[in-house]
């Protein structure tokens, strides 16, 4: 008996999901860093590449776009075709703060799509070397008696060692100067060179110029202190507490990316995240792996939303903006 038409049409059409499923990806993927080589996001997207290539069959290119705090990155993506090709790394600044900063011609959760969630990363208080302040008590002291010429460095406004550094001078009391950079790594070489006198900045970016005594850590920014760090005392041991913050990342896709896709990009994070290399180098630099159930998809989106919900509020309140 003769299939009728539309049963031959519904039939091809799964049969060529089913092969667009199995095929994916036949080309290399590209990993949109949105800020400078060299910074915390780019060291995060760089060492769990390898891990997901091999598990993709396809190389992950990773690709720096930098510019306006990260948001001409995430745009890239947003407005990447939706075929799986291109996926937006970034962290709890670029993906939550940027929508209160600036006048985005996308939307953070209506245009992007949840990958999967990395993990979260500490801020700490750091400083040169020159500054004679021996602990958190003493740097406070000094920074408030020399606010007026103590600069700050920051990867733009809005990013997260921006909203750190607003947040921490608010905690303290003082007035301090902003230097704002195109990334993070350009503003942890001039706090090694001297020229700028402090960071509040992410443990994957600082711990590496601790441990090789290029810069001074005072404090980190969490409740208990971290296993990469065990000797430096948390905010509230160390005399400002309750200043809390932690950095998240994730990865995101175009909206209207196959759910195929996106689903083996969720898999090829989570094997990226299981592997014991990756897992050691994240920990060293201080990023807490998030437990494998918030690795969903699902569990970015929720979690994504209810920082928007969070953070904005707080952002306009305190008027950061864009200068």
């Amino acid at each position: 008996m003769r299939r009728p038409i539309h049963s031959v049409a519904l039939v091809a059409a799964l049969a060529a999901a089913s092969a667009s499923a199995q095929t994916y990806p036949t080309r290399p993927i590209t990993m949109v860093v949105p800020f400078a080589a060299g910074g915390p996001v780019d060291t995060v997207a760089r060492i769990l590449s390898a891990p997901m290539a091999k598990s993709l069959g396809q190389t992950v290119v990773v690709d720096n776009t930098v510019g306006a705090g990260g948001s001409l990155g995430v745009g890239r993506v947003a407005r990447a075709a939706p075929d799986g090709y291109t996926v937006s790394i970034g962290h709890w600044s670029t993906h939550v703060v940027n929508g209160a900063v600036y006048a985005l011609n996308y939307d953070l959760l209506k245009d992007l799509e949840p990958v999967a969630m990395i993990g979260g990363n500490s801020m700490l208080v750091v400083s040169k070397t020159a500054v004679p302040a021996k602990n958190l008590g003493e740097l406070i002291a000094w920074v408030k008696a020399n606010q007026a010429k103590v600069n700050v460095g920051t990867a733009g406004p809005g990013s997260g060692t921006h909203v750190s550094g607003v947040y921490f001078q608010n905690a303290i009391g003082a007035k301090l100067q902003f230097i704002p950079y195109k990334g993070t790594g350009p503003a942890m070489q001039d706090l090694i060179g001297g020229r700028i006198d402090l960071i509040v900045d992410q443990m994957s970016n600082s711990m590496p110029q601790v441990r090789g005594g290029k810069i001074r850590a005072y404090a980190i920014t969490a409740k208990t202190r971290s296993p990469a760090a065990p000797d430096i005392p948390t905010v509230d041991e160390a005399g400002l507490a309750g200043f809390h913050m932690s950095i998240w990342y994730g990865t995101w896709v175009p909206r209207g990316t196959p759910k195929d896709a996106a689903t083996k990009l969720n898999g090829a994070v989570v094997t990226a995240l299981a592997d014991e290399s990756a897992r050691k180098r994240l920990g060293d630099l201080g990023l807490e792996i998030v437990p494998r159930e918030q690795q969903t998809r699902e569990a970015l989106a929720a979690h994504h939303r209810a920082e928007v919900e969070k953070w904005w509020p707080m952002i306009r309140a305190a008027g950061i903006k864009v200068e």
